[in-house]
């Protein structure tokens, strides 16, 4: 059974079980195959560089070089920032019970790009909350499955029937552009038929 996310509202735990809401799930989905002449299934390969290798899946694999070009193993691999400055990385969410104390407006969620949606199967009487998140008010704290280098921003929620959701995304760097300066608005010179007639070379047509 899946590990339960454990929120704390209240000085009350309540462990949730989150399931990922997919377009597959909402629209169906269509599975194309290739076959080929014998109608035998194909599969996917890879080219090599030499043009003639042909390396079927599982058959290639990611390596981390030094700069020396000597293999580094990724337990000795330490993250910084661009800085050079050492990088906490971020717990799972589900190691210990996640507090419910920061709240979000509508205007700091819609500021993120929502990448995953889970329905949260609940275990016990979390009426209380419930109630409170059915009023509209959103809940947000960091978010991270296994743990890592940087955890996502995590929104709880409700819609109207009373099903509670997990909202996972990060926030959507927008930078709107526009003019310096405006330009000024000049009022437009009138002119007499005579100066459109003289402005205008009826021999030329």
């Amino acid at each position: 059974m899946a590990k339960a996310l454990v929120l704390k509202f209240r000085d009350a735990d309540f462990s949730f079980f989150p399931e990922k809401v997919d377009r597959t799930r909402l629209y169906g989905f269509i599975d194309i195959e290739a076959l080929d002449g014998k109608g035998q299934k194909c599969q996917l390969a890879t080219l090599a560089d030499d043009g003639r290798t042909v390396i079927g899946m599982g058959g290639t694999a990611f390596a981390q070089l030094s700069p020396e070009g000597e293999w580094l193993e990724k337990s000795k691999l330490k993250p910084v920032d661009p800085e050079g400055r050492p990088i906490t990385p971020s717990a799972s969410s589900y190691s210990a019970p996640v507090p419910l104390t920061a709240i979000a407006s509508i205007e700091d969620y819609l500021s993120h790009n929502i990448k995953s949606v889970y329905v949260l199967r609940g275990e016990g009487d979390f009426s209380g909350l419930l109630t409170e998140i059915k009023k509209g008010t959103i809940y947000t704290f960091p978010y991270s499955y296994r743990g890592g280098l940087e955890a996502d921003v995590g929104f709880l929620l409700a819609d109207p029937n009373g099903n509670a959701f997990l909202a996972v995304g990060q926030p959507t760097n927008i930078h709107f552009v526009g003019l310096e300066q405006a330009a000024a608005l000049t009022e437009e010179d009138t002119c007499s038929e005579e100066d459109v007639e003289e402005s205008v070379d009826f021999s030329m047509m």
